[in-house]
């Protein structure tokens, strides 16, 4: 690689910065943990840099870096930008440096605009250590709100309706915890996204299986997205991280129906769903 054409990719530690060749456009992120481990002169060098390590900046936000699909996002959002690109690594089973000790003001966790994802990242550190033992709670929420942000957090799920290719009036599920965007088999067959003869082990029954790139319309905005095939049977569509993250959906804490795109800024109607099943239990939608 020739100088002109030299690609370089910031990072940030709690302690120091650093630059390493890279190109986000073409290089893995597997080299990525790979370029990183073999880095001398750093207090990570040979500890393998993996999932958990990495952090990086966009719209205003910290997103974690841990897997193709978070790295496929990344090189999205990089796609057209002129300045380097920049990464925070944090050996996570390390603590942070001490207030007396030298804290590098580059990194997230020590810049002012950051401190909620600070407190939030240490937070869950310390709740998921195994040598800690957890201390009584001493806030002041009232137990009813409490319980009341505890029952929709668990069990209710956010929808909307919407447009997939040519099936209009679509109730949607909106999931954080899915990765893609999915369809479920007895709506792919009865709207032709797969053949009516579809045989058992084909389209998905031997494993995820990606049916194409589909338009989905939510509010007044087409954008188009890899469709993948699901046996979830509550939902005819599940609308994953790929989704959100392509809309920069912005959720409210507080009301879990506000929902705005910021790609334009548009406030999409919301309703938010409580399944159950023929008993009247509660089905949570992991």
């Amino acid at each position: 690689m020739s100088s002109d054409n030299l690609s370089v990719l910031s990072v940030h530690t709690p302690s120091s910065s650093l630059a390493i060749v890279h190109s986000v456009a073409t290089d893995s992120l597997q080299q990525l943990f790979d370029k990183l481990t073999r880095k001398r002169n750093t207090g990570f060098y040979g500890k393998g840099v993996g999932p958990g390590w990495l952090k990086y900046e966009w719209s205003s936000s910290i997103w974690n870096l841990d897997d193709d699909a978070d790295y496929s996002i990344f090189q999205w959002r990089q796609n057209g930008g002129t300045d380097s690109p920049t990464v925070h690594l944090r050996d996570p089973s390390e603590p942070l440096p001490s207030q007396s000790s030298y804290r590098n003001p580059s990194f997230y966790l020590f810049r002012d605009e950051f401190s909620r994802f600070a407190r939030r990242d240490l937070q869950h550190e310390s709740s998921s250590s195994p040598n800690k033992k957890k201390s009584p709670s001493h806030d002041s929420v009232p137990r009813h709100k409490k319980e009341f942000e505890e029952f929709h957090t668990s069990n209710g799920v956010r929808t909307i309706t919407g447009t997939i290719g040519p099936v209009q009036n679509v109730r949607m599920l909106l999931k954080t915890g899915y990765r893609h965007v999915y369809i479920s088999r007895k709506f792919a067959v009865r709207h032709g996204f797969i053949p009516q003869d579809a045989a058992p082990g084909q389209y998905g029954y031997s494993g995820l299986v990606n049916i194409g790139k589909w338009p989905i319309t939510v509010g007044q905005t087409k954008t188009t997205h890899a469709v993948y095939l699901s046996e979830e049977s509550h939902f005819d569509v599940v609308l994953g991280r790929s989704f959100m993250e392509k809309r920069q959906i912005k959720t409210n804490p507080i009301d879990p129906t506000d929902l705005v795109c910021l790609d334009t800024d548009e406030k999409l109607d919301c309703e938010l769903v409580i399944l159950k099943d023929g008993k009247g239990q509660i089905v949570t939608v992991t």
